[in-house]
Parts: structure tokens; sequence; C-alpha cells
């Protein structure tokens, strides 16, 4: 009996210690920094269970002791409730902030720029070309577009998106970006059409879009572009044409080749403002806000001419003679900057 109870204690001892030894081992792996060097994208798919998941860990190498891992999730029970996902891994997380991450859902983002200037084509291939987005558009054309965003105008797709820094987590569609941008600049639109000057020779909020497109591309100086507006509205309003170069090379399409010739400039399209009076018929880009409310509330000035002063912003006159001055001396400037 006493050799029973003596063998009874000393197997008590030995499963007390080896608790005691697989509970350290818990505990090391769950302190234990994940081996990253950088940040790493990690996807957990829908279905994924805990043998599966420490499979998974173990084959990306984000663990060394899978068996362990089990016991961490029996020892911890709230750790093994995670959520299907692409997460975000980062260097010195540890086991058990890895578990927490995928336990909160808390999906990774990932950034996508839309830039002031662009062309709706230009987001179109840039969706296509970013990761984790689900492609559901068919084809790049602008009416499958305006068809998928239900547009109440579907001919006005040009220059109606918003550009900006957009967050999406993965398996975000691209039809559900761009409806984000575009109601986003919908309502710019909307607060800049309200709070827009009396007597703008602008029938209806596109023709404004259109206007700060074209503000948008003769420009990058944010002090200008009012100045850059009143001279397109003072043009307007005497009937003058817009004779902006950023409207031929729109309608010109693919067949730009980054330089534009007189013939180019007397070849009749829709957008040519050398060609037709007044505005185009919609947007040449995406406008930035500050465009927009340069569109809104242009300065009143009496310029009726602007040119490249050679030093990234613009020389503006108000008569021809003066302007083909400005126009010489730019030319001087680049003659002499090229021959240094």
């Amino acid at each position: 009996m006493k050799k029973m109870l003596r063998f009874i204690l000393l197997l008590a001892v030995a499963m007390g210690m080896a608790a005691g030894v697989g509970l350290w081992k818990v505990r090391q792996l769950a302190h234990t920094p994940l081996d990253l060097k950088e940040d790493k994208i990690f996807t957990l798919k829908a279905g994924t269970g805990r043998t599966a998941l420490g499979q998974q860990l173990y084959d990306e190498k984000l663990i060394t002791r899978p068996r362990v891992f089990q016991w961490l999730l029996r020892v911890k029970p709230e750790l093994s409730h995670f959520k299907a996902g692409t997460y975000r891994l980062t260097p010195k997380m540890t086991v058990a902030d890895m578990l927490g991450l995928l336990v909160s859902g808390k999906e990774a983002q990932f950034p996508l720029r839309f830039v002031e200037g662009s062309r709706v084509s230009d987001l179109l291939k840039l969706l296509r070309e970013s990761p984790y987005i689900k492609h559901t558009l068919k084809d790049d054309d602008y009416a499958t577009l305006a068809q998928a965003l239900k547009l109440e105008h579907p001919e006005q797709v040009e220059g109606w998106f918003y550009p900006d820094t957009w967050l999406y987590t993965a398996g975000t569609t691209d039809v559900a970006l761009l409806k984000r941008s575009h109601q986003r600049m919908v309502e710019a639109v909307d607060l800049a059409w309200k709070g827009r000057k009396e007597g703008l020779p602008y029938k209806d909020k596109n023709q404004l879009v259109t206007m700060a497109s074209i503000i948008e591309k003769e420009t990058a100086v944010a002090g200008e572009r009012d100045r850059v507006a009143s001279v397109f509205i003072n043009r307007l309003r005497i009937g003058m044409r817009l004779q902006t170069d950023p409207t031929v090379i729109y309608g010109m399409g693919e067949r730009y080749n980054g330089r534009l010739t007189r013939s180019d400039l007397e070849r009749p399209t829709p957008y040519n403002t050398y060609v037709i009076g007044g505005l185009p018929p919609g947007a040449i880009a995406l406008p930035g806000e500050a465009s927009l409310k340069a569109a809104a509330q242009p300065a009143k000035t009496p310029y009726l001419y602007f040119v490249a002063d050679g030093k990234g912003g613009h020389t503006f006159n108000t008569n021809l003679r003066d302007h083909n001055k400005s126009v010489r001396d730019y030319l001087n400037a680049l003659r002499d900057k090229d021959g240094q």
C-alpha cells in the first residue's frame, strides 16, 4: 500500500511538473514576438479552425511550435474566436497580440490615391492594378461605369470623382470605392454651387465642374487659381474663346503624343476651345476642392490672358500686346535655361 501511495505521489508530482512546464511553454509562446522584419499581410479564410490556423501559421513561419500553439488556444479560449479576413501583422507583435487582432476582426486597410488632375480612365487603371480589390466592372468604358453607379446623368462621368486617399479592406469592390468617391464629389460640388458668386455664366453644376477641371489642369499654384478662373469667366462673358491647351489635349485622346502642333489647335473636336465657343461639353479631369472653389468664386479682375512665367506660376495681362510680350519673355527665359 505504501509503495502504491508513493507511486501515486510521484506520478502526481511528475504530472504537476509537466503541467508547469507546459504552462511555461504556453506563456513563452504567447509572449514570443513574431519573426517579422516588416509588415506582413495575413489572410485567414472563412471556416478555418484551430488546427488549420496553427498549420497555416507554421507554414508561413510565424510560429515554430504548432502543438504548443494548440495548448495556448485551450488555455486562453478567448483567443480562439478568430474571424476570417485579411490582417496586417507588424514587427514586435507577439503571438498573443496576433491572436487578439484576429479575434478583433480589425482587417488591414489599404490606401488608394485619386490624384487631382487625373482622368477617370486613370482611376480605372489604378483600381485594376491595386491589390485586394474585387473587380466587378467588365471593362473600362465610361458607359459601363455610369450604368454600374446608376448615375442620374450618365454622360457626366469625367471629373465627377473626388480626389483623395481612399482606404479599403480586402475584397472591397471597384464599384464600391468609386461610389464613395463620386458621392463625396457630388457633396463638394453642391457646396461650391451653393456658395458661388452671383452672375457666373454657368448653366448648371456640370459646367462648374468643367471650369474647375480646366483650372486644375492650368495651374498648380494655389494662390493664382481664382485669377485663372477670372480670365476664363471674363472671356465667357464677352464671347471670347477660352483657347486653353488642356481641353485640346483631352479632345485629342490617344492621338496626343506630348506635343501640340498648330494643326492640332485648328482641328475641330467637341473639346477644342480654340475652335468652339464657350465651355466644352464636360470636364477634362478631376478637380480638387480648391479648383472648385476658384470656379465658384473667381477673383474680380480685368485679365483676359495668362502665360507661364517660367518660375512655376503665370503672368496675367489685360490685352494682347502685353500678353505677346509676356510670351516672348517666357520663350527667352526657356532659351536661356536651355543654354546653361
